[in-house]
């Protein structure tokens, strides 16, 4: 298999390892800056000359922007919730971050006007109350009175305002910047040039006020009375409040942001917000240590919550053998270990999920511009194998992108379900002809030992049903993140995913694979499907709104932009002694996370 081009990462990820599993006691560290460069060089292959991109990560040791941590302020007798979240995050930026390991921190940290309860209704969060106008086309807020940050100091409406702002600024270049598109002014700010930018940052600072009692508009940060926002929006949001509860409406404070340059997220001194939790520490890569925020409106958290960054499965598995861990992801190579003893099968904890998983094809890279050639890759996995040799049923196949049980799943989806037959036809029917004639085929994946025992079974796979001998290229687990994040730098062929931010199709769809979305990394863009979601974004008669949805949805299936696989399940290991635990099927990075107050440590249970 294809290993050798990243041998460099490979290094570094051991000397993180070490660095892991070395880490047990709080220490000051300095800051280690990943740099990726990608080179191309000439290598000999099989006696002839072969152009190689190499994608090279090396860890560099610097002085950190924010300055030392402070140390972690905890009493001798403080409950501590350790739990293992896998990959450290690329970015911890309300306006900026994008993967559900970013999303666990700012959780922890932030709030947004709303949030989701535990049966995923939308509730009040900062805001105790809004309001749309007859035609949905404006929505008004009116923020909790008294709110304030962890530190005491006062959150108003302008708070808001700004991360809202931030958010649309093309400055930001935010992952999830379009989902605030329905803002009067906003995309032509985001993505328009000249004097359409200049009229649309108008329109948008028109379109989001924070206003006073008197209805007057704010004037800083420190008026207290400044606890009503109102926005305007292009066309009818009747969901938007929704909206308002995801990251990027969280206030990071302004001036703190500037204060700590573009790496600030990396600190807690910078990070001060208004969630249920302080963070206490970060130590990049190692550990993120939190303490209830004794100002938060709902109240006290129980407990210390510890996050560690441990990326191999095998490693945490013993770990939490070792009573090191309390809550960490059962892999499911672990499963029947787990199953076959009676006391680590109490605790077990497997649930719905609420993500999609699918294997990615760039549309704008050879040969995965053809669509027969995506159709053939899709059609050469064995979905219902998959599951059950290499998830051990922790999942299920499918071949659609909304999972069961959310709005807008369709039931019985056939296109492009295993066929070898007719995978082998879709290459003749190329404008490559055969399987000869195809560039080479790379898969890229983040490096994990396990993660590399799965993608030599999909190699195998495309080997047996196709006849292609698809190289792997694995890359360290945060670099592999930023890779994808980007049209420019996602690779070939990948495997990602999507899981629920709110239960709504238009979550899926539109925000996802829209024009200009998050389907942009792979150069998605299709007008037929554009039109349909546009006109169910601002459909409010919910049976006409569900049926152009599913239309966009048959339009995505059909267009082949990735190979979608399965649905995830949460699945969980949980120490007996840890009660409380509010479970809901977007707790896609640990168990209980969207409300970590309720979760109790029991002492007598120990």
């Amino acid at each position: 298999m294809f290993y050798k081009k990243n041998w460099i990462i490979l290094i570094v990820a051991m000397v993180v390892g070490a660095v892991l599993l070395a880490a047990c006691q709080p220490e000051t560290v300095v800051e280690q800056v990943e740099v990726t460069r990608v080179v191309t060089e000439t290598v000999v292959q099989e006696g002839e000359n072969v152009e190689v991109t190499r994608i090279i990560t090396e860890v560099e040791v610097a002085t950190p922007t924010p300055g030392p941590e402070p140390e972690v302020e905890m009493s001798d007798d403080a409950q501590v919730l350790r739990v293992n979240l896998g990959t450290y995050p690329d970015i911890i930026d309300p306006q900026k971050s994008s993967f559900s390991n970013e999303i666990s921190h700012l959780r922890m940290m932030y709030e947004g006007l709303t949030r989701l309860d535990g049966e995923l209704n939308t509730v009040p969060g900062a805001a105790e109350s809004w309001e749309y106008n007859e035609d949905a086309t404006e929505l008004t807020f009116t923020l909790r009175e008294g709110l304030t940050y962890s530190d005491g100091s006062p959150l108003n409406a302008k708070r808001f305002e700004y991360a809202l702002l931030r958010n649309i600024d093309p400055a930001t270049a935010g992952e999830y910047a379009a989902i605030t598109d329905e803002i009067l002014g906003a995309p032509e700010w985001r993505v328009g040039e000249d004097d359409v930018a200049v009229q649309g940052a108008e329109l948008v600072h028109e379109s989001i006020q924070a206003l006073d009692a008197d209805g007057n508009p704010c004037t800083d940060y420190e008026q207290t009375d400044c606890r009503t926002l109102k926005l305007t929006f292009s066309k009818p949001a009747p969901y938007f409040h929704t909206v308002m509860g995801l990251w990027v409406v969280f206030p990071a404070k302004e001036e703190l942001i500037t204060e700590g340059g573009s790496n600030w997220w990396n600190s807690s001194k910078y990070q001060i917000g208004n969630g249920p939790y302080v963070l206490q520490s970060l130590e990049p890569f190692v550990r993120a240590y939190f303490t209830p925020n004794t100002n938060y409106w709902g109240g006290e958290g129980n407990l210390d919550i510890e996050y560690s960054f441990i990326t191999d499965t095998a490693v945490s598995f013993q770990a939490y053998l070792n009573d090191e861990f309390d809550i960490i992801t059962l892999a499911a190579e672990d499963l029947a270990t787990v199953e076959n003893d009676a006391e680590l099968n109490e605790d077990k904890t497997i649930y719905p999920g609420s993500c999609t998983i699918a294997f990615m094809f760039h549309l704008e890279k050879e040969p995965f511009t053809d669509q027969k050639v995506r159709e053939a890759f899709a059609m050469a996995i064995d979905r219902e194998a998959w599951v059950r040799d290499v998830l051990n049923g922790l999942g299920a196949p499918t071949l659609t992108w909304i999972p069961p049980g959310y709005p807008g799943y369709k039931e019985g989806e056939t296109h492009l379900g295993f066929d070898p037959e007719a995978a082998l036809q879709a290459i003749a029917d190329s404008s490559y002809g055969s399987v000869e004639n195809l560039p080479p085929v790379v898969n890229t994946f983040s490096d994990t030992p396990r993660n590399r025992v799965r993608n030599e079974w999909l190699a195998a796979k495309w080997k047996d049903v196709l006849g292609v001998d698809v190289e792997l290229n694995p890359v360290e687990p945060t670099t592999y993140t930023a890779l994808t994040k980007d049209r420019e730098t996602a690779p070939q062929m990948f495997r990602l995913g999507w899981c629920a931010d709110y239960p709504d199709p238009q979550n899926w769809l539109s925000v996802y694979w829209k024009t200009g979305a998050f389907g942009e990394r792979v150069a998605y863009s299709n007008a037929e499907f554009d039109a349909l979601v546009d006109e169910a974004d601002t459909t409010v008669a919910a049976e006409v709104r569900a049926d152009l949805y599913q239309q966009a949805q048959d339009v995505l299936v059909q267009s082949s932009p990735g190979a979608f696989m399965y649905n995830t399940v949460n699945s969980y290991l949980v120490k007996p002694w840890v009660t409380g635990l509010e479970l809901t099927p977007q707790d896609s990075d640990w168990a209980g996370s969207s409300n970590p107050i309720s979760i109790v440590i029991d002492e007598s249970m120990k």
